[in-house]
């Protein structure tokens, strides 16, 4: 038994080469993450969950959506999306809105609008400067494809367990 979990845990650890790989990423992910909420508070105010939000709303006919719509097109949980909305709504960037029927829906606000619209542009220069211009057309392709990959495992559904087959 000892020899078995010794294994798997030899089995599961990184070589030098993953390892680097992944601290890479980490760090890489940490200042960008950085930089880009630095840069979207300076420019409009915004968080980049404040944003994000904004960009899927404006995306969506007439700039409404159910909030299950949005917590999927976003990947959040239902507390985080309640959390997000509610400082949003205090804000004047979206609003809640009886759909009828005991549906709620979120919509984004002229203000919401403005804000988005004031920030786009800055923003974009600034992901361009930081990710696309540093890297070759073949790199960027290459970019796009692993991160659709590692998504793709991200967003698959979980094969059950054995505590929910019973």
């Amino acid at each position: 038994m000892a020899q078995e979990q010794e294994d798997f845990a030899q089995r599961d650890r990184l070589d030098a080469r993953e390892l680097h790989a992944w601290q890479t990423f980490m760090q890489m992910q940490e200042v960008l993450r950085g930089r880009i909420e630095q840069q979207l508070q300076e420019c409009g105010g915004l968080s980049s969950a404040d944003y994000t939000v904004l960009v899927v709303l404006s995306d969506a006919p007439d700039g409404l959506l159910r909030p299950y719509e949005l917590a999927a097109a976003l990947g959040w949980e239902k507390s985080r999306l309640h959390h997000q909305l509610t400082r949003m709504c205090k804000r004047g960037l979206v609003e809640r809105h009886s759909g009828g029927s005991r549906a709620i829906n979120v919509e984004i606000t002229p203000h919401g609008r403005a804000t988005l619209e004031q920030a786009a542009p800055s923003h974009s220069a600034h992901v361009r400067s930081m990710v696309i211009d540093p890297l070759t057309d073949e790199q960027i392709d290459q970019l796009a494809d692993i991160s659709a990959t590692i998504l793709a495992k991200l967003t698959k559904p979980s094969p059950p367990t054995d505590a929910s087959v019973y």
